[in-house]
């Protein structure tokens, strides 16, 4: 396996919400329209579901060709997406799409806490070449955002079953990210206090 290249954190961050923002883009412009395939007729947010797909793995393509390396993140988010994204399609309901980000959060919640009921923090396996921490750092951290995913998969099934699709198609691509940013922010200090990073100046 070729080694990881090291590219701009601002191609890397555009690559991983470029797909995600031109789904919203289509979608704004296509929500009120309906498309008939094949006989059958699909709303234009299961038109911008298709149209995500390969944007999503054309973008995982070039991060790929570009970095050499696509996190195991990546990979089981793609994964959740072609399936789900296919369930949709297949059976013309919009609402497998919106419980897909429910059960990601979902599964992330049960992976990590497993670890933590065995007394290992999981996240350290994806995370520790990217984020050098103490063990007991990566600990409190996976705590912390088990009880964040937790937190984010509930405020998606209120969301997508209580409210408009529009609203939903809002949250899902500006509102979870920014409540995951912030989240991550506020853990500067504990990544400060815990970090292994030696400083060489």
């Amino acid at each position: 396996m070729a080694d990881a290249k090291p590219i701009s954190q601002g191609l890397k961050v555009a690559l991983e919400l470029g797909p995600v923002v031109a789904f919203f883009v289509l979608y704004m412009r296509i929500r009120d329209d309906a498309f008939t395939i094949g006989g059958t007729e699909y709303s234009g947010f299961i038109v911008a579901t298709v149209a995500f797909i390969p944007l999503l793995l054309a973008a995982m393509g070039v991060l790929w060709k570009l970095s050499g390396k696509i996190s195991r993140m990546q990979v089981f988010t793609a994964f959740m997406v072609i399936f789900f994204g296919g369930l949709t399609v297949w059976f013309n309901d919009e609402r497998f799409f919106k419980m897909k980000t429910t059960i990601v959060y979902g599964f992330f919640v049960l992976i990590l806490g497993i670890g933590l009921l065995r007394g290992k923090s999981l996240l350290a396996y994806v995370m520790e070449d990217m984020l050098p921490m103490t063990e007991e750092g990566f600990m409190i951290l996976t705590r912390r955002i088990t009880a964040a995913f937790a937190v984010l998969a509930i405020a998606n099934e209120v969301v997508w079953r209580t409210m408009s699709t529009d609203t939903w198609v809002k949250i899902e691509t500006f509102g979870f990210p920014a409540a995951l940013f912030v989240f991550l922010m506020l853990q500067s200090k504990l990544f400060e206090e815990h970090s292994t990073q030696t400083d060489n100046t």
